[in-house]
């Protein structure tokens, strides 16, 4: 019996070793970063950042992301989408939260098909992605008005982004809706979600020294209990950060004195490159941007070796579907184009890229493991010329509609009485007058996007932010 004992002794002792040296192995390899969302249990401590690295229930982790928006991405296409992004090596999946399209009307919220937040963040923890989440309530992401719903602008005295009671409180209605339907989400909770961001660069605009506090405020009232985070690039970083969130920067050129800089806003705190551009996006006008991915991936394996972690802005681009596209205006005017491509890690149908594959390289290396086989690309089809026999043109389809809205001076889009008094967010409106003859046509606070001008449906010509005049030639119409 004791030479049994003995012998089960030595191998519990040689099993508990090997276990141990497993272990070890683990931990100097990535620790819990390959940890996926539905294989961990008994959750309690979440994402910390209290000291200069990152821990998930208090084992080291690290962030390896990539950006991709629901909203730009058709929901049949998801699954394939994040499937490459785990093939690529990526554990965590960023998103935004369009305001505008699940508050298109006041007080009415759409979460269903391509909306549906709870969906697109559940199959995220079935493929094996973290996410974390970015609800703004701006947003910025070359999107019309950055995510705020346009009805806000019937309020002559608005004042977006700040403390102004108009716009807190339909920022409460919204959180309130909004996060009834994260919450249950959240790490500690089950789910994928390890971290919440307040607002998105507000020290790029920082109107209101309170703002931040009231959205992060907003954003522990309502049940958010993962760690917070604040995203800006360099100069933006003092003017953007809240007590109570990690600051993380935004940048694509790699400058070390950025990651010292956060250092400076934050002491012993893990640094984290919340938006590292893959890419850029294009303006209508302008050329195809492309950022060569030799010089992308090396720059991320710049970030990757000061230990940072990394969010890819975009991994998957997409498109900025029904006018939802939409503009810079700091020294001069762009628009944005249709596309979302990004030249991103993937392109806009979801094709690979070499950047994908470099990058895959490149994190294999890192983790020290295999990845998963990439899946093949999404069968493409050729339909060839659309012929349009038939069509009826504006003019004539005019005494089809209901009858016209009559102001004796030009009403904004915004408050326009339609839409059960939520004016109109996008798209095209017409403005009729009568004349008594030519001369010049002045734009006389500018028009802020582009106007077609037509005389007896005769086009003339047009005003835009840089055209403001116009000669309309002589005669009644």
């Amino acid at each position: 019996m004791g030479g049994c004992c003995g012998r089960r002794r030595r191998r519990l002792g040689a099993l508990l070793l090997l276990l141990l040296l497993l272990g070890g192995l683990l931990l100097r390899r990535f620790n819990w970063s390959s940890l996926v969302p539905l294989q961990l249990w008994g959750r309690t401590l979440g994402l910390q950042a209290e000291d200069s690295e990152f821990r998930l229930e208090g084992m080291p982790f690290r962030i390896f992301g990539g950006s991709m928006h629901y909203f730009r991405v058709p929901k049949e296409y998801w699954r394939d989408r994040m499937v490459k992004m785990k093939t690529c090596g990526l554990n965590t999946l960023t998103t935004y939260v369009p305001w505008n399209l699940h508050e298109a009307a006041s007080g009415k919220f759409d979460f269903s098909g391509n909306l549906d937040l709870e969906a697109f963040l559940t199959l995220a923890a079935e493929v094996g992605l973290w996410v974390i989440l970015r609800p703004g309530p701006y947003i910025c992401s070359e999107w019309e008005l950055g995510g705020l719903p346009s009805w806000l602008l019937q309020d002559p005295d608005m004042q977006l982004r700040t403390t102004y009671k108009g716009f807190t409180e339909a920022v409460d209605a919204y959180f309130d809706h909004l996060m009834a339907r994260v919450v249950p989400l959240q790490y500690k909770k089950g789910g994928p979600i390890i971290a919440v961001q307040v607002e998105n660069e507000y020290g790029s605009y920082a109107k209101d020294p309170q703002y931040l506090t009231y959205i992060k405020t907003a954003l522990l009232d309502r049940g958010i209990v993962e760690l917070l985070m604040t995203s800006d690039n360099k100069d933006g970083l003092s003017s953007g950060y809240v007590e109570g969130a990690l600051a993380t920067v935004n940048f694509q050129k790699v400058d070390s004195s950025f990651l010292v800089y956060l250092d400076t806003v934050q002491q012993n705190k893990p640094k984290m490159v919340m938006e590292y551009w893959t890419g850029w996006f294009d303006s209508w006008g302008g050329p195809h941007n492309v950022f060569d991915a030799d010089d992308m991936v090396n720059s991320v394996a710049e970030v990757l070796k000061t230990g940072a972690s990394i969010n890819l802005y975009m991994f998957h681009g997409g498109t900025n579907f029904g006018f939802m596209n939409g503009a810079l205006d700091f020294d001069e005017y762009k628009p944005d184009v249709t596309s979302y491509d990004y030249d991103a890690v993937l392109t806009e149908a979801g094709d690979y890229t070499s950047k994908f594959f470099r990058l895959r390289q490149l994190f294999t290396k890192i983790i020290g493991q295999p990845l998963p086989l990439p899946p093949m690309i999404t069968d493409k089809a050729s339909y060839g010329a659309v012929l349009l026999p038939q069509y009826v043109s504006l003019w004539e389809v005019l005494l089809s509609i209901v009858e016209p809205i009559k102001s004796e001076f030009p009403v904004n889009m915004e408050n326009l009485p339609v839409n059960d008094g939520n004016g109109q967010a996008y798209g095209y409106t017409l403005y009729e007058t009568v004349i008594s003859g030519g001369g010049q046509l002045h734009s006389r606070d500018n028009v802020r996007d582009r106007a077609q001008v037509f005389v007896n449906t005769v086009f003339v010509g047009f005003l835009d932010y840089n055209t403001v005049e116009l000669s309309i030639p002589e005669g009644q119409a």
